[in-house]
């Protein structure tokens, strides 16, 4: 156990998958895994695992933001031994080519800060996918018949953001779509020498004003974590 997760030895897979709301995360273990059984209920951030096509695969909720993405990365690295970590998460377009329900799969993460800038002092620091995962990652989107864009996105530390003159310098340098938790998670896996990615499904648009409905939702993330699953075992 550690201070943020009740799972025992040998309750978390080597692979983890990472939405950021743990009823997310309870939903995909039950969706897309054999036998899943809770392994973390530790501040109500749910962890599960169960099996898919016969690989051990744990589901696990990040929380919002990188500080909370962090804290959990950490232990189920350093802890726990995850060996692969894909964040499965919702994202806001930041192109007019990039649609509601479309596929972005983050090859670089872009920020402002993370909980690691202290450690590089004065280097910017670039964050990136594993590039086994991501070349996976588009295989098995496009296989599946996804829309689906590949390239840099934006993690903020913010929700409500009024820097428009900075998302204006994005959408001009062609940031495809913005989160809070990628950047972090790429650092991480660098840090501790694991593989990780973030496949993102677009559910509302900063330059359009869309959203995606609500009914909606489910399916689409449905598709995410499929692509997600098919990746990492590929």
């Amino acid at each position: 156990m550690t201070i943020h997760i009740g799972a025992e030895p040998g309750d978390i897979a080597e692979t983890v998958l990472l939405p950021g709301d743990p009823r997310r995360a309870e939903w995909a273990a039950r969706t897309f895994l054999e036998a899943p059984r809770k392994v973390n209920a530790v501040r109500g951030m749910l962890g599960y695992t169960g099996t898919w096509n016969g690989h051990p695969v744990t589901v696990h909720g990040s929380g919002m933001g990188m500080p909370s993405l962090s804290i959990y990365v950490n232990e189920l690295i350093r802890d726990y031994g995850a060996k692969t970590i894909i964040r499965i998460g919702s994202a806001g377009a930041m192109q007019e080519r990039v649609a509601i329900r479309d596929l972005v799969i983050a090859m670089t993460a872009s920020s402002l800060a993370t909980p690691s800038s202290g450690m590089f002092r004065e280097l910017n620091f670039a964050p990136c996918a594993d590039f086994g995962l991501l070349g996976a990652a588009v295989g098995a989107a496009e296989a599946q018949g996804h829309r689906v864009h590949v390239g840099g996105i934006y993690s903020s530390d913010t929700f409500y953001d009024e820097r428009a003159d900075l998302n204006e310098a994005m959408v001009r340098h062609g940031v495809l779509a913005v989160e809070m938790e990628t950047a972090e998670l790429y650092i991480l896996a660098a840090r501790y020498g694991v593989r990780a990615l973030s496949v993102l499904t677009i559910s509302d648009h900063l330059i359009t004003g869309e959203d995606l409905p609500s009914a909606d939702r489910e399916r689409s993330f449905g598709e995410m974590v499929e692509v997600a699953l098919a990746a990492a075992f590929a």
